[in-house]
């Protein structure tokens, strides 16, 4: 199990280079968080959904995704908290302090889940949450050392140098844990390292001195992260390339699934911008994409709140095209009604009115993989969506038999994730825009890029040893 010192610290990616690593060894490979919070999450074959890091793991280890590698997934929502998704369906939604009265009744979801993978793996590597330290939230804890207690699984510490401070980050960590929960840590790696590694010689001398802990690694920074997916709003790039035709995407608080767009960003000739909340939509942005959102009412007043709707009006009286997906989609048309209060408070809210169409919030949550054409042109993605959108005259999509999405001139919206994953798709989109097609491959990219990993780890990782670790319980 590889646990941080705190969040951010490049758990994620340490676990997706390990499963390349071993998997590269034809071990069975699997990835497992057991409890994880992002809005950034993937469809499973059987019709349910995990994080997005466990399926870039899982796609690290060759295996098909399964809602057992992240058996418990939450989901920030607006006022009514979190969504509580447990082994792939939704269960309900709960609000911190609530939720922490529910996890010693999720430990058992969990551990049936670990149990469910390794039956059919070599080796599991479980990823924790958060920090390793957070003992205020231990007597509940089902994702760090409360599950790795629970399991018996050896844990190895993961702090970040490039915040600063990893040495106390480590060894701080052994002395406010409990010392039962410290010895099932069997070493530390330190990743983000800068510079001259020998410089640091004596740091990691002084952590094993300290803690007794053997160091496995000093894992220096690797450069080709930002071509992976990243999960959560953390991830967003912060700034543009500043060249190509420009798309812009509106950031707005609850945005979901925003690996969407993660192949426009590495597209050549394409300067994607992520418009933040008191931005406004760039005037030469040949395209205004509206996310996917966790709460759609409460997002389309935040759009509203920082002047995007006037922004987009502008945009299209410009000619300029505009694409919403799920979240986005819905709030293109004219109206959006929660009868039943599944975001908050029962409500009906107008749209933005530059589709013809209402959506109703309500029914059961729909999570499909799906293949069809756009415009004659093939795709396949996937539907995560709660909701039924109608009155469309002119549909965007041809997908499995039906149609679908709604499309006005240069507006478009439909419920499809990863529309613009898909090589053939995209490609298609930048014509629109007046971009020639490049050719660019991004699933290519993506296990290119976890083959550059695994190689990175283990150059700087003690691999065997730590197979070995995980051997001896």
């Amino acid at each position: 199990m590889i646990q941080g010192t705190g969040s951010d610290v490049g758990k994620s990616l340490v676990v997706a280079g390990l499963a390349r690593v071993f998997a590269r060894r034809d071990l069975r490979v699997r990835p497992f968080k057991p409890q994880n919070m992002s809005n950034n999450a993937a469809v499973t074959a059987d019709g349910g959904e995990i994080g997005r890091a466990q399926a870039l793991q899982a796609r690290a280890a060759r295996v098909p995704l399964s809602v057992h590698m992240n058996p418990v997934l939450l989901k920030p929502q607006s006022e009514v908290g979190s969504q509580v998704v447990v082994q792939g369906k939704v269960v309900g939604t709960a609000k911190a302090r609530e939720y922490q009265a529910m996890k010693p009744k999720l430990l058992g979801a969990v551990l049936e889940s670990f149990r469910t993978l390794c039956a059919e793996a070599d080796l599991v590597l479980v990823e924790g949450a958060g920090s390793a330290s957070e003992v205020n939230l231990r007597a509940s804890d089902i994702a760090n050392m409360g599950f790795a207690r629970a399991a018996d699984v050896p844990v190895v510490l993961l702090g970040d140098i490039d915040r600063g401070g990893v040495i106390a980050s480590i060894v701080g960590t052994q002395a406010v844990i409990d010392p039962a929960d410290a010895a099932m840590i069997v070493g530390f790696i330190v990743n983000r390292f800068r510079g001259d590694p020998s410089l640091f010689a004596d740091g990691m001398t002084d952590i094993e001195r300290r803690t007794g802990w053997p160091a496995l690694g000093l894992l220096p920074y690797f450069a080709e992260a930002h071509r992976l997916p990243a999960e959560d709003a953390l991830g967003l790039p912060t700034t543009n390339r500043g060249s190509g035709v420009k798309i812009a995407v509106l950031a707005y608080p609850r945005i979901a699934n925003f690996d969407d767009f993660d192949p426009l960003r590495l597209e050549p000739g394409v300067d994607l911008v992520f418009v933040r909340p008191g931005q406004a939509i760039p005037g030469d942005a040949a395209l205004v994409i509206l996310p996917g959102s966790k709460a759609t009412i409460a997002d389309l007043a935040a759009l509203r709140a920082n002047g995007w709707d006037i922004d987009l009006q502008a945009h299209v009286r410009r000619g300029g095209h505009v694409l919403g997906i799920c979240g986005g989609y819905q709030m293109l048309g004219r109206s959006v009604a929660d009868p039943h209060g599944i975001e908050g408070p029962p409500s009906e809210v107008e749209g933005l009115g530059l589709l013809p169409v209402d959506t109703v919030l309500e029914g059961d949550k729909v999570l499909v993989e799906v293949v069809g054409k756009a415009d004659g042109v093939p795709f396949k993605g996937y539907e995560m969506h709660v909701g039924r959108t109608t009155g469309s005259t002119t549909p965007l999509l041809a997908l499995d038999g039906h149609d679908t999405g709604s499309v006005t001139g240069r507006i478009a919206g439909c419920y499809i994730h990863g529309l613009l994953t898909d090589d053939r798709q995209r490609q298609h989109w930048l014509e629109k825009l007046g971009t020639q097609a490049s050719g660019f491959d991004y699933e290519a990219d993506v296990d290119a890029t976890l083959d550059l990993l695994a190689d990175h780890i283990e150059r700087h990782v003690d691999c065997d040893r730590l197979l070995a670790l995980a051997k001896e319980r």
